[in-house]
């Protein structure tokens, strides 16, 4: 109805269709006409603190300028600022804003295999799958991934995260998946957990990990072993759930690094945003090391 006012403005005004004439032909009552041009003048949004409350939280939960918050993430966030609304009407208002994520479920890195059959010491599956730790430096995740750089050569990536806090306890990257990278790996492990940890390390059965100078090292530093089954990707699902989102957030939609020195600046700046700033429902809306210095101190 508006619009058409806007355009019968400019005709002469004799040439004009009169609104009651209009309201007649579309069948709509002259009462219901002028209520809701009076409720359209006087809208006052309900939303419109909450609406702010959640830009900035998606504005925080950014990184390289992109949302990474789900309407999830968003709903914890507001109930620490005591606003409680239903999970619809969250999706709802991030939808008005358009602050959705729409990211995740794109992977172009493929996925990097380390199986060689049996090379060494194959350890028991302590886990079995019990991922329910609570408590941080219990139980341990690690593997090695691959992302391709310009050159169409391969970087490689080992990572041991904890499954309590979800913590990126080690990063290290090289242009080959060799002795020096799971070397690196544990030793900025080690120097960061505190003595007496006994902490349980699970892998894959990758052949790095079957090897004597790892399972030596583990037990010189009183680490308990397991391994998953042979080809189950399910058994290690917390370290394979970091990576996805790694390279979700950190790799997609951006275009690949040169060298392995500019994947690595760039990936250690996000586990550092990870770490300290990536909230999840798992970690009951705490980043890793919030979860970590919380539950330590209970």
């Amino acid at each position: 109805m508006d619009q058409i006012r806007v355009d019968q403005a400019q005709l002469p005004k004799a040439q004009r269709y009169k609104i009651g004439d209009i309201l007649d032909a579309i069948g709509l009552k002259k009462a219901t006409y002028h209520d809701e041009r009076k409720r359209i003048k006087n809208y006052v949004d309900k939303y419109i603190d909450i609406k702010a409350k959640i830009l900035k939280i998606t504005n925080d939960g950014k990184w390289r300028g992109r949302l990474t918050y789900g309407y999830r993430r968003v709903q914890e966030e507001l109930v620490k600022l005591n606003i409680h609304i239903a999970d619809k009407v969250v999706r709802h208002l991030m939808d008005e804003l358009n602050v959705q994520v729409s990211m995740y479920n794109r992977r172009k890195n493929g996925k990097y295999s380390s199986y060689r059959g049996t090379v060494g010491k194959i350890a028991e599956n302590v886990l079995k799958q019990d991922f329910s730790h609570t408590k941080p430096y219990e139980a341990l995740h690690t593997d090695v991934t691959q992302v391709r750089l310009t050159d169409r050569k391969w970087a490689y990536i080992s990572v041991i995260t904890d499954e309590a806090s979800k913590e990126v306890l080690a990063f290290q990257v090289n242009d080959s998946p060799n002795r020096e990278l799971i070397t690196n790996t544990l030793d900025e492990l080690i120097a960061k957990l505190p003595k007496g940890s006994n902490s349980i390390i699970h892998s894959d059965q990758g052949w790095h990990y079957q090897l004597g100078y790892y399972t030596q090292r583990l037990l010189d530093n009183d680490f308990i072993q397991s391994m998953s089954k042979k080809g189950n990707c399910h058994d290690n699902a917390p370290i394979e759930s970091f990576f996805h989102i790694y390279k979700t957030e950190c790799l997609s939609g951006f275009p690949p690094y040169k060298e392995i020195k500019s994947l690595t600046e760039a990936s250690l700046n996000y586990v550092s945003w990870y770490n300290n700033h990536r909230i999840s429902l798992k970690t009951k809306g705490m980043s890793p090391i919030e979860y970590r210095e919380h539950t330590l101190a209970a």
